[in-house]
């Protein structure tokens, strides 16, 4: 069994059931970390848990502002626990056609005039070009491993 990812009659990727539970899983906790809705939702088969579809308009704002939040973290611990999820969300929103750009080096994520999450011991990792550069390489190659 596996689940399929469509946007209209194009499916975007078919993963087992349980890369794709797991992927699921995820989208629910980014959803709530980014206040953002995913746009991934019931597919064309009402009642169908493994048919699901992907609102290109909706899915573009939260993969747009996943990268935004995980290039912008200066956080090392969950830059690692994130990599791989914002990898795969980018080459799905490639493969829907969103135009994905990686966001300039910056100095850290912040809200409301400071830091949201603090790394000890201090300095923490700024985006750096190579990291910029890593999470567009690593999207390139989920996309080679994600079956349709």
């Amino acid at each position: 069994m596996s689940k399929y990812f469509d946007m209209g009659d194009e499916t975007l990727w078919n993963p087992s059931n349980g890369a794709g539970r797991l992927f699921l899983r995820q989208v629910e906790v980014f959803e709530a970390e980014l206040k953002l809705p995913s746009g991934i939702g019931q597919g064309r088969y009402w009642g169908d848990p493994d048919t699901l579809e992907v609102d290109p308009a909706v899915y573009a704002e939260f993969v747009h502002g996943l990268v935004a939040w995980h290039c912008g973290t200066g956080h090392s611990v969950i830059v690692a626990l994130s990599e791989g999820f914002v990898a795969t969300a980018v080459a799905l929103a490639r493969r829907a056609g969103i135009e994905m750009e990686m966001p300039e080096p910056g100095t850290g994520h912040i809200r409301g005039g400071g830091r949201c999450d603090v790394q000890i011991p201090g300095n923490p990792r700024a985006a750096s070009t190579a990291a910029i550069d890593a999470l567009d390489t690593r999207a390139r190659e989920m996309d080679r491993w994600m079956a349709r």
